[in-house]
C-alpha cells in the first residue's frame, strides 16, 4: 500500500494541477501523511530547473502551514484526533517517548532535525510541540528556518546540477541529512553534558 500511495504522489509531478499538489501534500505531511513532500518536489524541479526556488517557498510556506495545523492538533484536539492519528500510522509510542522528555531546548533540536532529515518525523515533533505548548513564535521561526533550508537547498542542487544529481539525491539525501541531524544530536548532547552534570536530553 505504501509503495502505491509514493507511486501516485510521484505521478502527480506531471499534472497541470502539480504546484497545487505540492503544496497539499506538503501540508498533510507535517500533520498526518507519510509520503514527504520531496517525493513531488524533485521531478517538478528537475523537469522545470527555472522553477525551482518557487517551487521551494511553495513547499516551505505549505510545510509550516502543515506545521502549524499539527501543532494545533497537539495543543486543542490531542485525544479526539492528534493521538488516533498517531495510532493508526504506529507512531504513538515513538510519541511517547518523545513527550517524557520534552523541554524548549529538545523540541527546538527535533524540530531542526525533522525539518532536515525527518528525524523523527515532522508529524509527531509538530503535534508534539503543541502537547507540550511551546512558544508558537518559537515553533514557527524553527519550522521556517528547517524546511526552507531542506526545499531551497534541494533547489540550489538541481539548478546547479540537474538530473546528473538526481539519483544521487534520491538514494543518498536521507543519508545526508540524517548525518548532519546526528551530528547536531551530538553537539547538542555535548553542549548539556559539559554544562550540566550530565543528563542528556531529558
Amino acid at each position: 500500500m505504501l509503495k502505491k500511495l509514493y507511486d501516485w504522489v510521484l505521478s502527480l509531478a506531471a499534472s497541470k494541477w502539480a504546484e497545487a499538489w505540492l503544496s497539499v501534500i506538503a501540508i498533510i505531511e507535517s500533520s498526518f501523511f507519510l509520503i514527504p513532500a520531496d517525493v513531488l518536489f524533485l521531478p517538478m524541479a528537475l523537469a522545470r530547473p527555472n522553477r525551482a526556488y518557487r517551487y521551494a517557498l511553495i513547499a516551505t510556506t505549505a510545510s509550516v502551514i502543515g506545521g502549524i495545523l499539527g501543532y494545533g492538533l497537539g495543543m486543542f484536539l490531542f485525544e479526539q484526533l492528534a493521538r488516533p492519528v498517531l495510532n493508526a500510522f504506529g507512531e504513538l509510542q515513538k510519541f511517547e517517548q518523545l513527550k517524557a522528555c520534552a523541554g524548549d531546548q529538545t523540541l527546538l533540536l527535533l524540530l531542526v532535525t525533522s525539518g532536515l532529515a525527518h528525524i523523527p518525523p515532522i508529524k509527531i515533533v509538530t503535534i508534539l510541540a503543541g502537547a507540550a505548548q511551546i512558544s508558537f513564535v518559537f515553533f514557527v521561526i524553527s519550522c521556517v528556518l528547517a524546511r526552507g533550508a531542506r526545499f531551497f537547498a534541494l533547489a540550489w542542487a538541481l539548478r546547479r546540477w540537474g538530473d546528473t544529481i538526481r539519483h544521487f539525491i534520491e538514494n543518498r539525501l536521507g543519508l545526508i541529512a540524517g548525518l548532519i541531524a546526528a551530528i547536531l544530536i551530538a553537539l547538542y548532547i555535548g553542549v548539556k553534558f559539559f554544562a550540566s552534570s550530565g543528563s542528556f536530553l531529558c
